[in-house]
């Protein structure tokens, strides 16, 4: 039952995957950000599906592995979560290409109904290889998710800006702890 997938979106470097591995130290498995993969496969192997090279063969992509992830997820028990995911990557291939592929997709494939997300966060916003995206579309990217997570019938949940370790006791508080780690 996907009900025990939970998504964790919302800012990019707001301390997604740093939440993440909190998760998975404490023995819960976890699902790493579709866009992240790719990026790291694009540039090992000198492809073009880029965000900054070719955004909608990369947001397309984003989807399929979002898709497999959801499929490779239900081996697990217990809560899985995942950085970003199938919303993230339609989202932005909507708003991207005007393809009308969001509601299709994301009302067959849900997440659990409470949503978590990072708040924009510039004090720990950094750039790398793979974000090389400024804080601004950060920002952008977050304002577009925070409309359309409630129009897919999600509540959206806000992470305090607290240590990772504060962030996983209020994600598993709020999910009210009723599936356990797989530890």
């Amino acid at each position: 039952m996907q009900n025990r997938f939970v998504l964790i979106s919302g800012c990019s470097g707001g301390g997604k995957s740093t939440l993440l591995a909190e998760l998975a130290a404490r023995g819960y498995p976890v699902v790493e950000e579709p866009g992240r993969r790719i990026v790291t496969d694009e540039l090992a192997s000198g492809g073009n599906a880029l965000p900054w090279v070719d955004p909608a063969p990369f947001l397309r992509r984003a989807v399929d592995v979002a898709l497999q992830d959801i499929e490779m997820a239900k081996a697990h028990s217990g809560w899985v979560f995942f950085d970003r995911g199938l919303i993230d990557a339609a989202s932005a291939l909507e708003a991207l290409t005007g393809e009308p592929v969001l509601h299709k997709i994301c009302s067959v494939h849900r997440y659990h109904r409470r949503v978590f997300v990072t708040p924009p966060w510039p004090e720990i916003y950094v750039t790398d290889s793979e974000r090389r995206h400024g804080f601004e579309a950060a920002t952008a990217e977050y304002q577009r998710l925070m409309e359309t997570l409630p129009a897919l019938g999600y509540d959206v949940i806000g992470l305090p800006k607290l240590s990772p370790s504060v962030r996983a006791d209020f994600v598993l508080t709020t999910l009210g702890g009723c599936l356990t780690s797989t530890a």
